[in-house]
Formats: C-alpha cells, sequence, structure tokens
C-alpha cells in the first residue's frame, strides 16, 4: 500500500471516528458476565468491571450512570454474576474502551459466591453456626488478643480504640497474614497459639474491607471449625459492614468493623467507674439504714425498761459511742476508697504505656533488620541484578548467548551490556563439575 495515499489522522478525529463505529456497529449489547471492583461515586454513578465467570483473563471497564443506577433492584457486589444490557463506547480523552450500561440485573451467583453459599451449607450442615456454641463474652476483660496482620490499618484501629475506651485492658497480638494462599493456615496457627498460651480472656479476629477475593481467607473451612472450636471466645471483625464470611457466623460475636470488635469486647473505663461508685453509694446508704434500724430498736428497748434507769443510761451512752465510732469507721472507709481507685487507675495506665513502648520498640528493632536485607543494600556491596530484554531475572549463564543485550541493576543506576563470550563448566561423565 502506498503510504502517501493514506489519510493522516489526527488522534482526536481517529477517536471519534472509533466511536463513531462503535456506536454504530453495537448500539445495544446485552454482556452474561461476573461483577470485579464495584464502587459507587459520590455523584450516582456506578464503577466496575465485567469479566467471564470460567476464569478468563478478558476484562472489559463498565459504567452505570446515575440515572441508571438509582433503578436497582438489587445490591450489587463483587463477584456477583449478572446480566449487564448497554452499548459500547470509546472514552475520548484517554482512548479507553468501556461498556455503558443502561440496566444492570442478576444473573445468578458468581463463581466465588456460589463456593460461598456451597461452604455455607457444608458448614451449617456440621453445626458449626448454632447459636448454642457461643458464648458470652466477659463483662470485665483483663486482657485481650488480636489475631490480624501487625501492618494492618485493623490493629491500628484496634489499638486506637482500647487506648480511648479502656487503656486497663492488656493487649496481645498474635500476628498473620490474611491474605492469600497462605492467609488460612497462618490464622489458624495465630487462633491456635492465643488458644495454647490462655493468657488472654477474648480473641479478636479482624481485618480491614476489602473485595469478596480479599477477604476469602477468612471463609476458609478449617479455619472456620477452628474459630467455632476456640476455647476462648471470639469476636470477628472483618472488612466493613456489609461484607459477611463464614468465620463472622461461627464466631461468638459478629462486629461490622475492626474498631466495633474492640467496643465489644471491652466495655469502657468511665462506666466501670461509674458502676463501682454506684456501688461504693449503696453499700455507704445500707450501713446507714443499718445503723439507724440498731438506733431504733435501742430507743424502743430503752422506753421498755422503766428500771433501773441509770444501767440504762450508761447502755445507751456506750451504744451511742459505738454507733459514732462505727459512722467515723464507715465514713474513713468511704472517703479513702476514691483515692484508693484513682491509685490503681493510675497504676494500670502506667502498665499499658509501658506495654505500647516496649511494642514500639520491638516494632523499631524489627524494622531496621527488614532494612539491613533490602536488596539495595545487597546492591551497594557491589552486587547487581542482571536481566534480559523480557525482564525476567538472569540466575545462570546457561541462560546467556553471545551477542545477547542484557541489562545490570547496580546500586546508583541501570546499565545496558552485551554478551561477548559465555563460559560454562565442563560436566563430567555422570553430570558432576
Amino acid at each position: 500500500m502506498n503510504s502517501a495515499s493514506a489519510p493522516v489522522w489526527r488522534v482526536a478525529d481517529l477517536l471519534a471516528a472509533l466511536s463513531g463505529t462503535l456506536s454504530r456497529q453495537f448500539a445495544q449489547v446485552t454482556v452474561d458476565a461476573e461483577l470485579a471492583g464495584f464502587t459507587r461515586a459520590a455523584s450516582g454513578h456506578c464503577y466496575f468491571s465485567l469479566k467471564d465467570a470460567d476464569g478468563s483473563p478478558a476484562l472489559i471497564r463498565a459504567a452505570l450512570f446515575r440515572r441508571s443506577a438509582a433503578a436497582l433492584r438489587f445490591a450489587p457486589q463483587d463477584g456477583q454474576r449478572v446480566r449487564a444490557t448497554g452499548r459500547l463506547a470509546l472514552y475520548e480523552p484517554r482512548g479507553e474502551l468501556q461498556f455503558v450500561a443502561e440496566s444492570l440485573e442478576p444473573a445468578g451467583a458468581g463463581a466465588l459466591y456460589e463456593q460461598f453459599l456451597r461452604l455455607k451449607a457444608q458448614l451449617a450442615s456440621e453445626g458449626w453456626f448454632d447459636a448454642g456454641r457461643k458464648r458470652v463474652l466477659p463483662s470485665h476483660p483483663q486482657a485481650l488478643g488480636v489475631v490480624t496482620s501487625q501492618g494492618a490499618a485493623a490493629l491500628r484501629d484496634v489499638l486506637t480504640a482500647l487506648a480511648r475506651r479502656a487503656p486497663h485492658v492488656r493487649v496481645v497480638v498474635y500476628p498473620s497474614v490474611v491474605q492469600g494462599a497462605e492467609a488460612p493456615a497462618a490464622l489458624v496457627a495465630a487462633l491456635t497459639a492465643a488458644n495454647a498460651r490462655a493468657e488472654v480472656d477474648a480473641v479478636l479476629l479482624v481485618r480491614g474491607g476489602g473485595s469478596m477475593e480479599d477477604l476469602w481467607a477468612f471463609n476458609d473451612p478449617g479455619l472456620v471449625r477452628a474459630v467455632a472450636s476456640s476455647a476462648l471466645p471470639v469476636v470477628c471483625g472483618v472488612g466493613h459492614e456489609t461484607d459477611i464470611t463464614l468465620c463472622d457466623l461461627a464466631a461468638d460475636l459478629r462486629a461490622p468493623t475492626p474498631t466495633a470488635a474492640a467496643e465489644l469486647a471491652a466495655p469502657p473505663r468511665e462506666a466501670q467507674l461509674r458502676e463501682l461508685q454506684s456501688a461504693s453509694t449503696a453499700l455507704r446508704d445500707a450501713v446507714l439504714r443499718r445503723l439507724d434500724q440498731h438506733a431504733q430498736r435501742l430507743d424502743r428497748a430503752t422506753l421498755r425498761l422503766a428500771r433501773p434507769t441509770q444501767a440504762l443510761n450508761r447502755q445507751a451512752m456506750r451504744l451511742q459511742a459505738l454507733q459514732q465510732r462505727l459512722r467515723s469507721a464507715v465514713s474513713r472507709s468511704l472517703a479513702v476508697a476514691p483515692a484508693r481507685l484513682e491509685r490503681l487507675s493510675q497504676a494500670r495506665e502506667a502498665a499499658w504505656q509501658a506495654q505500647v513502648t516496649r511494642h514500639a520498640h520491638r516494632l523499631q528493632s524489627l524494622g531496621e533488620r527488614l532494612d539491613a536485607l533490602a536488596p539495595q543494600r545487597t546492591l551497594a556491596r557491589g552486587f547487581a541484578y542482571l536481566s534480559d530484554d523480557q525482564g525476567r531475572a538472569v540466575t545462570r549463564a546457561a541462560q546467556l548467548s553471545p551477542q545477547q543485550s542484557v541489562r545490570a541493576q547496580l546500586a546508583d543506576g541501570e546499565a545496558a551490556l552485551r554478551v561477548e563470550a559465555v563460559s560454562l563448566p565442563l560436566l563430567g561423565p555422570e553430570g558432576a563439575l
């Protein structure tokens, strides 16, 4: 073809032409697919991706604008299989193909959701979700365990809530990964360690929000059985309020968020102090009432005894003195009670601060050790990282050939190299050097 006679397009004109072609050829399309990354913006528009339910990597970005979104008759969720009707369009500012949905209807559960329902039915038939298995949380815990990732925002939320709400409660963290193929086994190991050490009154199993795929570890049957079989009461706070996992159903108590899990597990310190003050007041009133009752009985007995008046007077004076001493003793005891409660509170606060300081120092030490193992440190010692044209790591001489281009990553930059020769070690008759 003669390139001189071919038309020369402006980018905007080419995109406009493509957009027009798409609009004519795909004016109305119905797609049976699975939802992924569904979000609803503050404007009311919904954005998501459509992918095949058979695991194919094919994916197209889609949008459901506010007017159409207002007509939805269900709450879309990631992994849900839907039937979307709309048109293909080209988003010209970025040259991106997108599917503009005009209607969205459920078309049966997606693969993950179907698996979720199967696991739920299986575990329910085994009795792991029975209400009779649920236990009441301790009303005044002294220590709480937290099973989550050490670097997760969920852990910071729990620690912040407990520091504000119940600073006297000791916190023990049982670290674990919370996402990926290794997460279920790690979470079971952390929960098992908490039960074996028996140093806390209850365990909080927490993680921040995410997609159904991100939270899938908390649907693992092994972890669900471990949660239901735990000797320690378990509060499960995974994801956001709308996220439901099988661990939520097996736990003794389900919290909508990690922060809510901390609040449900530890009553506020102020409420406990009010309870103590109320008990102190009730005890003082009861003692005073008893004293008044005895005084009245004494008065009635004195009136019934006409003679000898002197002996009665002496006994009355003695009883009055004893009454006064008892009143004074009770008053002194009640006077020092608030100060003693304050000292106990300060001691608990100091212990908690010391615990937080120790954990902070330990985290800092671990961070320094991790930094010492960073790849950049290895490059700084004179090593180099080699990769071929496809970006694959070169670790053996057998991967190289003369005149091949390679790239070397050094401590302060990169260098493009060409192989002059490759020397491989000679192998013996049995493959040994």
